[in-house]
């Protein structure tokens, strides 16, 4: 279980970011951190990042592995990529 509130959750990823993100900058693309629910993460990747067939693969294998790193080794973390099963749920943090 992650010992955070989603709010204290959203701040450390957003503090996270600049870290996390260099590997998506590198390669063309952008992310974005959409919010928080139930200690998910929901981010999107933008830029080439956005629509290429690795996205999920980039999201498991690079953004969820360094945040787990960082921050808690249980997070999750969520590709908002317009498909059903990777939907920002209706309620969500963001400040």
């Amino acid at each position: 279980m992650i010992p955070f509130t989603d709010e204290e959750l959203y701040h450390a990823v957003e503090n996270s970011l600049p870290k996390v993100s260099a590997y998506v900058d590198s390669h063309g693309g952008g992310l974005k951190l959409l919010g928080v629910s139930n200690g998910t993460i929901y981010i999107e990747l933008g830029g080439v990042c956005g629509g290429c067939s690795m996205s999920s693969m980039t999201t498991n294998m690079v953004i969820r592995k360094e945040l787990r790193a960082l921050i808690h080794p249980e997070l999750f973390v969520i590709n908002v990529d317009g498909t059903e099963e990777n939907r920002l749920p209706s309620e969500y943090y963001r400040p």
